[in-house]
């Protein structure tokens, strides 16, 4: 199951918003409409990067306008073309294997295609919790680029994130405008988490090899 997308808006150096798109735009609609001066920025926190989006007109019409967002256009449900169970878009083709290899896929339940699905499904989600893991820190180091790269010791900083030095990083960041503190030890945190279950995967993995 995919994560859910979260989105986070700084005014200035201030967390003014944060959570799904819908909640994070509202808000941060209202911070404006009261005359907000500093300058708005609004991340993804799972890619760290800066999204700008048309908040003119109503609340409404500001949500109206995410259909058409590239970040969510591709959304939308296919439309249906008829009666009927959707396509679902297997593709039939040739594949060589030993012996030993067509023994085992046959004596799997379900028959031969579901035990290649299944193994191929298996193999995605291995490298995919390596990948997640490695665009958690990513994001991080994009966020604090963009909101820190003038502050003190972001060079230090910088070095420590992608070092996986976190506990050095903290100290080096304790110092900085307290949100923006805060909100790149949320994204270090779930770099983190992510990395650990990548490893302890991979160690299942080996072991079961």
């Amino acid at each position: 199951m995919e994560a859910q997308r979260t989105f986070t808006a700084f005014a200035g150096h201030r967390t003014i918003a944060s959570g799904d798109i819908r909640e994070t735009l509202l808000r941060t609609k209202e911070c404006l409409d009261r005359g907000e001066t500093a300058p708005v920025l609004i991340f993804e926190d799972q890619t760290g990067n800066q999204v700008d989006f048309d908040l003119r007109g109503t609340p409404e019409e500001a949500l109206e306008r995410l259909a058409a967002h590239p970040l969510f256009a591709g959304e939308q449900e296919p439309k249906r073309t008829g009666p009927g169970r959707p396509k679902l878009g297997v593709v039939s083709r040739e594949v060589s294997l030993l012996p030993r290899h067509w023994e085992w896929l046959e004596a799997q339940r379900g028959g031969i295609s579901v035990a290649l699905r299944a193994l191929v499904e298996e193999a995605r989600k291995r490298g995919q919790s390596r990948q997640l893991a490695r665009q958690a820190r990513e994001a991080a180091g994009k966020f604090m680029w963009t909101m820190a790269g003038n502050l003190p010791d972001f060079e230090e900083a910088s070095r420590a994130l992608y070092a996986k030095e976190d506990g050095r990083l903290r100290s080096l960041t304790a110092s900085w405008p307290k949100d923006i503190a805060k909100h790149l030890t949320r994204l270090v945190t779930e770099a983190a988490r992510l990395e650990e279950q990548a490893t302890l995967e991979e160690a299942r993995t080996k072991a079961t090899a």
